[in-house]
């Protein structure tokens, strides 16, 4: 049997399983609700006094970690608008997630109980990710009468009681929610449910929406390919494109199953509806065709692609449409997303995405969902490819996005991705043959718009390495500040020599007001050794700007690495990862992965107002890590890079001026992408070339300053980037996310940081 079928039969008798037990908890609730409570109560006293074992306790022990298999924490408890919040984590190591029970004393309690992954509890215990381990429950406060409470984990073998003091005054709970509160971060999976449920459309909003009108009313042809879908799941994702709150619509619906039952099964749910077109295919052609099948139907302005397990927002196409009617309007329009769980009412894993990025859809298809794109566009392009199925989409939105004047993106939850066990959501590896016709995609992306490019497999499932091919033999001139600190700058060189593979470069290193005797014996020893070394003197103040600024003017290469000295490379090929993107016409400078030498991140690209300025985003995170969403590991498209270790051709370089010179020490790399971007030009970092910095050896770090002049200018060279930039101050860094806190370097939720909490908490505690 094909693993395709075991497990199309596997989830058909998972489902069905699940409505028996369904239906058998129901049958046993309404027997309770017969028998007379009193009757039960005296009944359960009697037994007790008669010296013989309470009744319940025989059927259900009392047990422990040890004699049940169970194994659970409580995480955290909280109060929100007069709810209790528990959250935490069991598992029951016989394979099973336990049941939840709670109770106040003898009376059972009935909480809202959401269910979701925990990475590290699958982790802890090996077992698939997809494993419901996590849990909040949820609670009104108005039913609790005494404390503590109980938190019951059961399985056959008896349950596992957690007691959980409550605090019932209010004034209380006040006050422990002034103590307690923290951030919360997008990777919270219990804390992004919570805030999903407070941020989605409401009804009233809803009703406003739909009595909205644009000055251009597209029609949105929505194709659906079905094949053997789940009713469950088809009348919900119907449910959400019927509910939604623009109108201007069609859906269209190819179906490649072998039988017409979800015809009938359409036919009955929706009777008469126009804006629903079914059409039965011969045969199952694969998604590919499948959907080309629905978009032959298409007679709308716009097509939408949508899976047939998933679900809308029912705000979804509203906001699609309010940004065709932008000016200019896009061509091409995608969404964020987040995962929904397979049965139940509970989202996590947010996808908050920047916007277009097109070396970040290199690196993965971070697009995805929802994709919708001009119908004339797909008229040139033509649909999806069977030879790319499992990536169909990723080299469709390559094709479409290649003839879009303008791609937009709009920031919000609007897309629940099903995770269940054999979709890409839930299970990556369930369909490893997609990743390669991934690979495939991207190299034939490359070859239609003229980039001499392989294609890697990163560690990363669904993440990818370019590797370009480097046009001639440029000369690369490596710009080097020093200041004594020689032993510094010996490492720094002596890793360029062992670490390039690269071989026409020249370091040119300036030397600034330095002093110690040993530092010159050094450089007359570089001198000596090394053809391709020469140092050149600035005798004024430090200023880095207009240091490197004279610097770029002495050098002879037609492109330029400002480097720090107080860098040392750890990776080969260094010269040719930035050199391959700084040779693009459309990119204006490259930056690095930088890490501090006890191996935690220092830098992947630069946010513009994190903090209020500028910072460096998942700033600290573990050497192992990947950020959100990768964000560490995978090459792409930022507002600005640190001049720390950073590729820009001269020509580029000069056409912009340079670094502006009133950025004496802060800022001034900042500054210069900004300046870059507006010519329309790229600024990439490159998750492949990497270094470690010491950083601010030489002047001492202004973070950590006690001067009061220091900091004084460092205040001022912050306000003088806001005044130079406000735009992008006051419309956000396009490449982080609106849904996220620009107080945080390390993706929090938007508004869920207190006002009493100090955003450097995290790093003391892992500092």
């Amino acid at each position: 049997m094909k693993e395709e079928n075991w497990k199309e039969q596997y989830d058909e008798l998972k489902a069905r399983y699940d409505e028996l037990r369904a239906l058998a908890i129901a049958r046993e609730e309404k027997a309770a609700l017969i028998a007379s409570r009193k009757a039960v109560v005296a009944y359960r006293k009697s037994r007790t006094l008669a010296g013989k074992m309470d009744p319940l306790l025989a059927l259900r022990p009392c047990g422990d970690t040890e004699s049940t298999g169970i194994r659970m924490s409580v995480d955290s408890v909280a109060y929100r608008r007069e709810e209790l919040v528990i959250r935490g984590w069991a598992y029951d190591t016989h394979g099973f997630v336990p049941e939840i029970a709670m109770r106040d004393r003898s009376r059972v309690l009935k909480p809202v109980i959401r269910r979701y992954p925990r990475k590290d509890v699958s982790e802890l215990f090996a077992i698939p990710e997809d494993t419901m381990t996590g849990f909040t429950v949820i609670l009104p406060m108005e039913e609790i009468r005494h404390t503590p409470i109980l938190l019951e984990f059961v399985n056959e073998f008896g349950y596992v009681p957690q007691p959980v003091d409550v605090l019932l005054k209010k004034e209380e709970r006040d006050a422990y929610v002034d103590k307690n509160a923290a951030p919360v971060y997008a990777y919270d999976s219990a804390g992004y449910d919570d805030w999903f449920h407070d941020h989605r459309l409401t009804r009233r909003e809803w009703e406003r929406e739909r009595e909205e009108t644009f000055p251009f009313m597209p029609l949105i042809s929505i194709c659906i390919p079905l094949y053997r879908t789940k009713h469950t799941f088809l009348r919900q994702l119907m449910d959400s494109l019927l509910g939604q709150s623009y109108a201007n619509m069609e859906i269209l619906l190819a179906d490649g199953s072998p039988t017409e039952e979800l015809k009938a099964t359409l036919e009955k749910w929706y009777p008469g509806l126009p804006k629903i077109r079914y059409q039965h295919l011969d045969e199952n052609k694969g998604i590919s065709e499948n959907t080309n099948a629905a978009i032959a139907m298409a007679g709308g302005d716009y097509i939408m692609l949508t899976d047939h397990d998933d679900v809308l927002e029912r705000n979804a196409v509203y906001e699609i449409v309010k940004a065709i009617n932008e000016d200019p309007a896009p061509d091409v329009i995608y969404t964020d997303e987040d995962k929904l769980m397979y049965s139940e009412d509970v989202y996590f894993s947010p996808n908050f995405k920047p916007d277009w990025n097109p070396d970040l859809l290199c690196s993965n298809n971070y697009i995805t969902h929802i994709f919708c794109v001009k119908k004339s566009i797909v008229d040139r392009v033509g649909g999806e490819r069977s030879k790319y199925d499992g990536a169909q989409d990723y080299d469709f939105i390559f094709r479409c996005t290649e003839k879009a004047n303008r791609v937009a993106h709009v920031p919000g939850f609007l897309y629940h991705w099903r995770a269940h066990a054999s979709s890409t959501a839930g299970n990556p590896e369930s369909k490893m043959y997609a990743y390669e016709n991934g690979r495939r995609a991207i190299e034939d992306h490359y070859k239609r718009v003229g980039i001499s490019a392989r294609v890697e497999m990163a560690q990363d499932i669904g993440s990818y390495r370019s590797v370009y091919a480097i046009e001639g033999e440029p000369l690369v001139s490596i710009l080097i500040p020093n200041k004594d600190h020689w032993r510094t700058l010996k490492r720094c060189v002596d890793s360029i020599f062992s670490k390039s593979t690269y071989r026409k470069y020249e370091i040119v290193i300036v030397e600034n007001n330095s002093v110690e005797k040993e530092t010159f014996s050094y450089y007359e020893e570089l001198g000596t050794e090394h053809a391709n070394v020469r140092v050149i003197t600035w005798d004024r103040p430090f200023n880095y700007a207009a240091i490197n600024n004279w610097a770029a003017g002495e050098a002879a290469g037609d492109y330029l690495i400002f480097l720090n000295n107080d860098t040392e490379v750890i990776t080969d090929r260094w010269i040719e990862e930035l050199l391959g993107y700084a040779q693009r016409k459309d990119v204006g400078a490259v930056g690095a992965r930088l890490y501090y030498p006890d191996g935690r991140l220092q830098h992947c690209g630069i946010v513009v107002g994190i903090g209020g300025i500028a910072g460096h985003i998942c700033h600290l995170e573990p050497k192992n890590s990947g950020g959100y969403y990768g964000r560490v590991v995978k090459t792409q498209d930022v507002s600005a890079v640190t001049a720390a270790c950073m590729m820009m051709k001269k020509s580029t370089f000069q056409k912009v001026g340079g670094f502006e010179e009133r950025f004496a020490v802060a800022y001034n790399d900042v500054d210069l992408c900004l300046k870059v971007r507006d010519r329309g030009l790229l600024v990439v970092y490159d998750a492949w070339c990497e270094l470690i910095h010491y950083e601010s050896l030489t002047r001492g770090s202004d973070a950590a300053e006690e001067d009061a002049g220091r900091h004084r200018r460092q205040m001022e060279e912050g306000a003088l980037l806001r005044s130079r930039w406000p735009e992008i101050f006051d419309r956000g860094d396009p490449y982080f996310n609106p849904n996220l806190d620009y107080n945080a370097a390390d993706y929090v939720l938007a508004g869920t940081i207190p006002p009493n909490y100090s955003t450097l908490e995290k790093d003391r505690e892992e500092s």
